[in-house]
């Protein structure tokens, strides 16, 4: 982002985990608070985005893995006479979205708990920040109106 720049930069989202990255504004005169809400979300950031390319890779891996044995299964290779890469139907499919969601249901159950630690701990401090930055404001223009 450019120096002169007052917000976050959102970019396009990643390749591996398909979320978009955020390049978190820092304030010039950054209190302690406005850090440690800067730097949480800073990693509840990194962990979307460690989580998510873990888990894309291994849903990728594992559609290959079963598309593979389905299509074996049946005696056909992984493209067609045409070079086209062969497909199963939505039934099939259905099949392997369910199984991989039951075998990864824990690790989704632990996602969800740790982002909503996460995202409580930020929502607390955003507040924090809030009241700050709203009791500095009333500060200053009470300064400003004795002056």
């Amino acid at each position: 982002p450019p120096a002169h720049s007052r917000s976050d930069w959102i970019g396009p989202p990643d390749k591996h985990s398909n979320l978009r990255p955020i390049i978190f504004y820092r304030p010039p005169e950054e209190s302690r608070l406005e850090r440690r809400l800067r730097e949480a979300r800073q990693e509840a950031q990194a962990s979307n985005q460690r989580f998510w390319a873990r888990h894309n890779r291994t849903f990728r891996q594992e559609k290959e893995e079963f598309i593979y044995s389905r299509l074996k299964a049946k005696g056909l290779e992984m493209r067609d006479e045409s070079g086209q890469k062969a497909t199963l139907n939505a039934e099939e499919m259905a099949d392997f979205y369910k199984d991989f969601l039951s075998k990864n249901l824990k690790k989704h159950l632990q996602y969800n708990r740790d982002w909503y630690k996460r995202n409580f701990r930020i929502t607390f401090l955003m507040g924090q920040v809030a009241l700050m930055r709203a009791l500095r404001w009333l500060r200053w223009r009470k300064k400003n109106v004795e002056q």
